[in-house]
């Protein structure tokens, strides 16, 4: 979700890249309908594993509470994003998720280039 809010909030302002410690095999159906409804189809996005060429060549790595399972780089900016896991949730939680990934999305977007 977080890459596709900031694919769509930064239109080619930033380059963007999305993977995680634990990927799953397919994006959540919720997550999918859930975007959908601001109008972003994550449905045939494929999850992948996070390596440390995918850290080492970005400036900013946000992380969703994966701790010591992320690779670090020095000189990197980490944020961690401590949010509830959409996995096994409902609409309405996971819409709740999205909505303050959207809110971290914007703030992070505004820091990087001056606007949200």
């Amino acid at each position: 979700m977080a890459a596709a809010l900031l694919e769509h909030r930064a239109q080619g302002r930033v380059r963007v890249r999305s993977a995680g410690s634990a990927p799953a095999d397919a994006v959540n159906p919720v997550v999918v309908e859930v975007m959908a409804e601001v109008g972003l189809d994550v449905s045939r996005r494929l999850p992948r594993r996070l390596f440390t060429d995918d850290v080492e060549v970005s400036d900013v790595v946000v992380t969703m509470g994966c701790g010591d399972e992320c690779p670090y780089v020095p000189g990197r900016r980490y944020e961690d994003w401590p949010l509830d896991d959409p996995s096994g949730q409902g609409v309405e939680a996971v819409r709740a998720v999205r909505d303050e990934i959207d809110a971290r999305v914007r703030r992070l977007l505004g820091e990087l280039v001056g606007e949200a």
